[in-house]
């Protein structure tokens, strides 16, 4: 006998969706509202706040400010109508595209309207059921699922160890051999920087295998651009290795504080991209005011190589400055800075942390539990940003020095009631 779907899903909202009851508009959905910034206001209240992917402290320059106000008066919203293939492409959004590859040393790009579902069709087009995908166990959702497409196609995968070219070899070892057979090929998918994490991933390491194997390299550097290389072009360039990355990808919402994506590469696969991106050739464009800022963005990030190094002071103080009192960060190399609170301590107890540290120290952070990370993990995710201040860092040492002390007295346990 059918059931119906819709009681199906109501009674199993998900591993996030089951604590909606009490977590929704404050641990998850939360508003934050006021001018984006560091000091931004929760509930009514003024908020310490590391949450914004605005790594470089550029959402609301003047400069780019006025940029958006200018294209939204001469475009509106809905300029170009269409998708590119059909109506929506225009000489900025070319002209944006080769910037872009310009800056990260590839020869072409193909902006997205969003990064998110672009990358998944990246993945999706660049296989058949023939090849074979090895991706790193702790890739980002988005390259996920794209795999997930292929192996709805009937293609296979193999996931090699977290960051370890051990695993990869071994993984590259099955995949040729399965290649080989079925006259496949092979798409190595990692990340530039690991988002939860902040570990950076080795693509020197992963370039290297190119000289024993037969593979191709898509690289999701969304947490890199802005932040890693010399030029602030990410990962690739603060390995010296952009000849050795085929497919780099990167949003705008992180570094560029906008919205979209582009993935860059030859200029031959590029064109193949503009044809088979099944989320951009059934999709409306990036509007115009998107393209003429993002420019204006890009163009300050180049030309201003200060945001960049204000943002690694405050990352080296923050990062210090939690190493030196204790706290757990992992291996992170990069801006992302995890606060690990997993294994001694249950949910309930980091909400009642998160709570605490929002109504009575007004510092905002975002708690980060499965599955977006594994079962078992969980993280405090501090968002470091250009706009911070050292003074902004000494307030949360302060504010976390004293949630060291209650955790261990044990204040954060949740209530036992008869």
């Amino acid at each position: 006998m059918a059931i119906d779907i819709f009681d199906k899903v109501l009674n199993n909202l998900g591993p996030i969706g089951s604590q909606a009851h009490y977590s929704h508009h404050y641990y998850s959905f939360p508003k934050l509202s006021g001018e984006l910034g560091p000091y931004m206001t929760f509930q009514g209240k003024k908020m310490l706040n590391w949450s914004l992917n605005n790594y470089l402290g550029i959402a609301n320059h003047p400069e780019v400010r006025q940029a958006d106000n200018e294209a939204v008066a001469e475009y509106g919203l809905a300029y170009p109508m269409g998708a590119r293939m059909m109506t929506g492409n225009t000489d900025k959004h070319e002209e944006f595209e080769r910037k872009l590859a310009e800056w990260v040393g590839q020869e072409d790009s193909f902006v997205l309207n969003y990064g998110y579902q672009g990358v998944m069709s990246v993945v999706e087009a660049m296989v058949d059921p023939k090849d074979i995908i090895v991706y790193d166990a702790e890739s980002h959702a988005c390259l996920i699922d794209g795999v997930r497409l292929h192996r709805a196609k009937g293609g296979k995968s193999y996931t090699f160890v977290h960051n370890d070219m051990e695993s990869l070899e071994k993984n590259l070892i099955r995949a040729t051999k399965l290649a080989d057979a079925q006259g496949g090929g092979i798409l190595v998918v990692t990340e530039g920087v690991f988002g939860m994490s902040g570990v950076v991933g080795s693509l020197d390491k992963v370039v290297a295998l190119k000289e024993k194997y037969t593979f191709r390299i898509l690289v999701d550097d969304a947490h890199g651009l802005g932040t890693m290389g010399k030029t602030g072009s990410g990962v690739p360039e603060h390995f010296g290795v952009q000849d050795g990355i085929d497919l780099h990808f990167s949003t705008f919402a992180k570094s560029m504080a906008m919205i979209g994506g582009f993935v860059a590469g030859s200029k031959e696969i590029v064109m193949y991209l503009k044809y088979n991106l099944r989320s951009q050739t059934y999709a409306k464009a990036l509007p115009m005011p998107f393209v003429v800022s993002g420019l204006k963005r890009m163009e300050l990030i180049r030309n201003n190589p200060q945001f960049k190094d204000q943002l690694w002071t405050i990352v080296n103080a923050l990062q210090e400055g939690f190493k030196k009192r204790g706290f757990d960060i992992g291996r992170t190399e990069s801006c992302v800075t995890p606060v690990f609170l997993n294994g001694d301590y249950d949910l309930p107890t980091v909400t009642n942390l998160i709570k605490d540290l929002r109504e009575n120290m007004g510092v905002f952070c975002s708690v980060i539990v499965y599955p977006v990370v594994p079962k078992g993990v969980i993280i405090l995710r501090i968002i470091p940003t250009a706009s911070h201040t050292l003074e902004d860092v000494e307030h949360t040492m302060v504010c976390f020095e004293q949630v060291q002390k209650k955790l261990k007295d044990g204040e954060y346990a949740p209530k036992v009631t008869a």
